[in-house]
């Protein structure tokens, strides 16, 4: 059995569920902020009062940020040091600021929990002999 002292050796895991968060964030639409200051973000002017909404998807999908963003490429994690806590402003699946999850910590290693008892414990198998060239693998919206 996979126990939580173990989480923080599965590199992969953790490359697989930050890449899933990005294709599959949690909210499209993250509560909305407001801006407590005027102040000037990449050339445009934002009033003290302001309210905004911060498209995760979107951003998750921005191909000035991601290279190929519609294919699931672990690789993008290997190197960089992205994490979902809202530290990176290129992966916010949970947030970020005062108004990011609350149970982020949580909820976090319920996920790395749960995907890694999946891998680990299941016997994984095609069924009815089929080929995995057999399955199809393409999204679908339902």
């Amino acid at each position: 059995m996979v126990e939580e002292s173990d989480l923080e050796n599965f590199e992969y895991l953790d490359m697989v569920i930050k890449e899933g968060f990005r294709l599959h964030p949690v909210v499209t639409l993250l509560i909305p902020h407001e801006s407590i200051e005027d102040c000037t973000v990449d050339g445009f002017h934002i009033r003290k009062g302001s309210r905004f909404l911060v498209n995760v998807w979107a951003i998750g999908r921005d191909p000035d940020v991601w290279p190929e963003p519609e294919k699931f490429e672990l690789e993008r994690f290997l190197g960089p040091n992205i994490d979902v806590k809202g530290h990176s402003f290129q992966l916010l699946p949970f947030g970020f600021g005062r108004k990011s999850f609350p149970s982020l910590q949580l909820g976090l290693t319920i996920v790395r929990l749960l995907v890694a008892q999946l891998v680990h414990c299941f016997d994984w198998e095609l069924p009815n002999n089929m080929l995995s060239k057999d399955l199809d693998m393409n999204e679908k919206f339902g």
